[in-house]
């Protein structure tokens, strides 16, 4: 699976959010956040196809795109390379360095130890 650009990211989140879009509609959801001209959505879409990170659907004069990968899928494989690349392949160094940044708060804290003890009993 390619991994995608940050634009191509951004493109990725209006799909999973909304579902199935027109270049239209995702370059609307993208303006709310940042100006972003349609031919450059429409571009980044057509090479998206061509990565296989979209799905076109050519069947309405108006072509409507899909995510080919699930959220989650996406997200386990970012990680996992961030991981290789950035922490050597230690998950133990990711998760320092994300606790240690002060942005988790006790609640995700909390929500993490249950986590990490239910997959202890997994094992």
């Amino acid at each position: 699976m390619t991994r995608p650009t940050d634009a191509e990211l951004a493109i990725l989140n209006v799909l999973w959010s909304r579902g199935p879009c027109t270049v239209r509609q995702v370059a609307g959801e993208l303006n709310h956040s940042r100006p972003t001209g349609y031919t450059t959505v429409l571009k980044l879409m057509q090479i998206m196809t061509e990565k296989k990170l979209v799905k076109r659907d050519e069947q309405s004069r108006a072509h409507v795109y899909r995510a080919l990968h699930p959220r989650g899928q996406m997200q386990k494989r970012l990680v996992k390379d961030l991981v290789q690349r950035a922490f050597g392949g230690s998950t133990l160094e990711l998760l320092q360095q994300a606790i240690s940044g002060g942005t988790a708060s006790a609640d995700d804290l909390a929500t993490m130890r249950r986590w990490i003890d239910e997959q202890e009993k997994k094992s």
